[in-house]
């Protein structure tokens, strides 16, 4: 059994006075595609700024390939919420997706004609290269997130985290974005996904974390995506898919 590459254990932290985590507690493998799922208020983003040192840890500790965060962030990969970006910023698709490499460059150093053309080529991963020379302000939600992505990819990351990456874009971006995810997942890469639409977990996600506050279930979709562990995250409120009432039965294991 492979030894886990993300471990969190009794991990606590407040916001603004109140508790968002308390005694989270999991493992994760590598290779594995996790979604993060859970009702509004559950503390999911919380969780991934708080296991990156972006929001403070109360109590717990977090270490990725057994050593803190400080030591192994050229590793890492994120790509924030989109609406916790400044897209008023004057800066091009190419320039964004180059930042992605100031860990290798330096934050001092200019970008070489290799590193401009790595951010060329993770923008052509992205369906991005005719925007590359495109103000980000200028772009729609779901090309902005494909910039996004392409930053993360050029990092060349064993580690990815994402906060809703598919919120609010397009069925041609969605679909673009988990393919790229599944590739990272194929080359052995870990991904971990903040992720609201329940009906499509099962076809995205090989494991599922249940959060509300604190893990409530987590483990491999097939046997942890259930009717009652879904339920007993949100509250028994069974108008989580989509904001109706609806018979989960059919797309979700009993």
């Amino acid at each position: 059994m492979s030894e886990p590459v993300i471990q969190v254990d009794h991990l606590s932290a407040f916001y603004q006075k109140n508790t968002v985590l308390y005694d989270v507690t999991f493992d994760v493998a590598p290779g594995s595609l996790t979604g993060i799922i859970g009702p509004n208020g559950a503390g999911k983003s919380t969780l991934i700024k708080t296991m990156l040192h972006l929001h403070p840890i109360l109590t717990g500790n977090v270490s990725f390939f057994g050593q803190p965060f400080h030591k192994v962030k050229k590793r890492i990969g994120y790509v924030p919420q989109r609406g916790s970006v400044d897209w008023d910023f004057p800066t091009d698709a190419l320039d964004v997706v180059t930042m992605g490499l100031y860990g290798k460059i330096g934050w001092l150093k200019r970008p070489s004609k290799t590193h401009r053309a790595q951010a060329m080529s993770a923008l052509e991963k992205m369906g991005m290269k005719d925007y590359a020379n495109r103000q980000i302000s200028q772009l729609s939600g779901g090309q902005q997130q494909r910039v996004f992505l392409a930053r993360a990819l050029v990092q060349e990351a064993d580690i990815y985290f994402m906060d809703e990456p598919l919120a609010g874009v397009d069925a041609g971006t969605e679909r673009a974005i988990m393919e790229i995810l599944k590739e990272l997942k194929s080359a052995g890469k870990t991904v971990m996904v903040v992720h609201h639409d329940l009906q499509t977990v099962e076809h995205y996600f090989d494991h599922v974390l249940l959060l509300n506050r604190t893990v409530l279930h987590y483990g491999k979709t097939e046997e942890t995506f259930t009717k009652e562990n879904i339920a007993d995250a949100y509250g028994g409120n069974m108008r989580w898919m989509g904001g109706e009432q609806k018979d989960v039965g059919h797309s979700i294991k009993q």
